[in-house]
C-alpha cells in the first residue's frame, strides 16, 4: 500500500485554484485596504505586486518538489539540507499555522452561511463555532476517502467558486463601463490619497499574500503528482496568473460598489457588496462563497496531513501517523490535524490570525531558500528535473527578510516578541523529542492498538521515482 500518483496537469491547476481562491479574497481586501491607509491605488498595486512575488516564490519552491518528488517534500528537503533540528522547527510551526488557517477558514465559512439568517445584525458566536466544527469534521471524513475523491470534489467546487467570482468581476466591469459618478468616484482621485509608511506596506503585503498562500500545495503532494518535474512548474505558471487576474478584478468590483471605509468595516465583504447591488442574490453568493472556502479547507487538510505523514516516516512524529487506510490516505495524520484545529476554533480576530501565521510562514520560506542554496553548493550533481534561476532564489530571500524585519524594526510590538519566542521554542521541543525517542519502546503497544482500531497499515517501501532529466523554465512547455 502506498500513496497514489493520481494528479496530472489539469488536476494540478484545479488544486492550485481550489487551494488559493478561498478565504483570502473575501477577508484580505479588508486588511490590504486598512494597512494601505485606505489608498485605492496603493491597495490595487499591492495586489498586483503580491501576484508577482507569489509567482517568484512558488517557482523557487517548485525545485524542492521536483528534486524530491515525495509527499511532504518541503519537510524532507529541510531535513536533508539544514538538518533534523531545522526540519523539526518547520514541523513545529506548521503544526500551529495549519490549524490556524483551517480555523480561520472554518469560522469564515460559518459566518457566510449563517449571516443571511440574521439580516441587519451580527450572527451569534455559538452557532458559528458549532457549524465550523461540523464542517471541519466532515472534511476529515471526506479526506479519509482518498485523493481521487478529493480531486473530484475540487473540480466541481472550483467551477462553483469561479462562477461566483466571475459574476462579481463582470458586474464591477459593467458598473464602471456605465460611468456612474457613484461607481467611478473611488478611482478618479486615487493618487491624491494619503500614502502608507513602510511598516504599513509590509503589513498590507502580509494580508495580500495570505490570499495566495495555497500555492505550495503541489510541493506538499509531490508524491501524488504524475511527472512532477514538468507538471508542478507548468501548473504554477498557468494557475497563479489566473488567480491574479481574478483577484484584481474582484477588488475593482468591490471598490466600484463600496467605499474603502465600508470595505474595512465589513465582516463579510462579498455579502455587503451583494446586499448593496442585488439583495435577492445574497443566498446565491453566500452559497458560492461557502463552497469556495470549503474546497480551500479541503486542500489545506490534504496538504497538512502529507507533512505530518512525512514527519512520521522520518521519525519525528509517532509512526502511527504514516499509516494508510484502504483508500491510501494517512487517516491518523488527518485526524490529528482535525483535533488540533477543533481546539483552535475560538473567538478570534481573523486579521490577527493572518498576520501571525503570515510571519511564521515567510520565516519558513526564507529557510527553504537558504537550504536550496546550501544544497546546490554541497550537492551540485544532484539530479534536478527543474532548476530555478538564482535571481528568483535571492528575490525570495529578500521578500522574506522584508516582510519579517520591517514590522519588527519600524513598529515593534510585544506580540512580535511572543511570535519569535514561539518559533524558537520549537528547538526546546526538539531536544525533548530526542530525549523521549530514546525511551519510545513503551509507545509500541499503543501504536499496535491504534493500528487495529483504525484499520491502517504501514506504507510499502518503494522507489519515489526521482527523475534524472533536467529542464528549465524555457523547456517546461516544449
Amino acid at each position: 500500500m502506498q500513496l497514489l500518483r493520481a494528479i496530472g496537469f489539469f488536476r494540478g491547476n484545479i488544486l492550485i485554484l481550489s487551494a488559493t481562491i478561498g478565504a483570502g479574497i473575501f477577508v484580505s481586501p479588508k486588511g490590504v485596504l486598512k494597512y494601505s491607509s485606505l489608498n485605492v491605488a496603493v491597495s490595487l498595486s499591492i495586489w498586483a505586486a503580491c501576484a508577482v512575488l507569489t509567482l517568484i516564490s512558488a517557482l523557487s519552491h517548485a525545485e524542492l518538489g521536483t528534486t524530491f518528488p515525495i509527499s511532504g517534500a518541503q519537510y524532507y528537503f529541510l531535513k536533508r539540507s539544514l538538518g533534523s533540528s531545522v526540519a523539526f522547527l518547520n514541523l513545529w510551526i506548521k503544526l500551529f499555522t495549519h490549524p490556524l488557517r483551517l480555523a480561520t477558514e472554518s469560522l469564515l465559512l460559518s459566518t457566510y452561511t449563517i449571516q443571511p439568517f440574521y439580516a441587519g445584525c451580527p450572527a451569534p458566536e455559538l452557532p458559528k463555532r458549532c457549524l465550523a466544527l461540523a464542517v471541519l469534521w466532515s472534511l476529515g471524513l471526506l479526506n479519509a476517502r482518498g485523493v481521487q475523491t478529493v480531486a473530484w470534489l475540487q473540480t466541481v467546487s472550483t467551477l462553483a467558486k469561479m462562477t461566483v467570482l466571475c459574476f462579481i468581476c463582470f458586474t464591477g466591469i459593467v458598473l464602471l463601463g456605465m460611468g456612474e459618478r457613484e461607481n467611478v468616484a473611488r478611482f478618479e482621485n486615487a493618487l491624491d490619497a494619503e500614502l502608507p509608511d513602510v511598516s504599513q506596506i509590509a503589513e498590507a503585503f502580509l494580508q495580500g499574500l495570505f490570499a495566495y498562500s495555497g500555492t505550495s500545495i503541489l510541493n506538499s503532494m509531490a508524491g501524488e503528482i504524475k511527472n512532477p518535474g514538468k507538471n508542478i512548474p507548468k501548473s504554477l505558471i498557468t494557475g497563479i496568473p489566473t488567480v491574479a487576474v481574478v483577484y484584481l478584478l474582484a477588488n475593482v468590483s468591490y471598490l466600484a460598489v463600496l467605499t474603502p471605509k465600508e470595505i474595512v468595516s465589513a465582516d463579510a465583504v462579498a455579502l455587503t457588496w451583494t446586499d448593496k447591488i442585488i439583495p435577492s442574490m445574497q443566498w446565491v453568493i453566500s452559497f458560492g462563497i461557502s463552497t469556495s472556502v470549503f474546497s480551500t479547507m479541503c486542500c489545506t487538510v490534504l496538504s497538512a496531513s502529507r507533512m505530518i505523514y512525512r514527519a512520521s516516516q522520518e521519525g519525528q512524529l509517532p509512526f502511527i501517523f504514516s499509516m494508510l487506510n484502504k483508500h491510501s490516505c494517512p487517516t491518523m495524520a488527518v485526524s490529528q490535524l482535525i483535533i488540533l484545529t477543533s481546539i483552535v476554533i475560538i473567538t478570534s480576530d481573523l486579521i490577527n490570525l493572518i498576520r501571525y501565521s503570515g510571519l511564521a510562514l515567510w520565516f519558513l520560506r526564507g529557510l527553504h531558500m537558504i537550504g536550496l542554496l546550501k544544497l546546490r553548493y554541497q550537492e551540485p550533481n544532484l539530479p534536478r528535473p527543474y532548476k530555478v534561476p538564482l535571481p528568483f532564489i535571492f528575490g525570495s530571500i529578500a521578500i522574506s527578510l522584508f516582510l519579517i524585519l520591517t514590522p519588527l524594526i519600524k513598529t515593534p510590538k510585544m506580540e512580535h516578541v511572543y511570535g519569535l519566542i514561539f518559533i524558537f521554542s520549537g528547538l526546546l521541543c526538539y531536544w525533548i523529542h530526542v530525549h523521549l525517542s530514546q525511551h519510545s519502546v513503551s509507545f509500541v503497544k499503543v501504536t499496535c492498538y491504534l493500528q487495529l482500531l483504525f484499520n491502517v497499515s504501514p506504507p510499502e517501501d518503494h522507489n519515489e521515482g526521482i527523475s534524472t532529466e533536467k529542464s528549465d523554465l524555457k523547456e517546461i512547455f516544449l
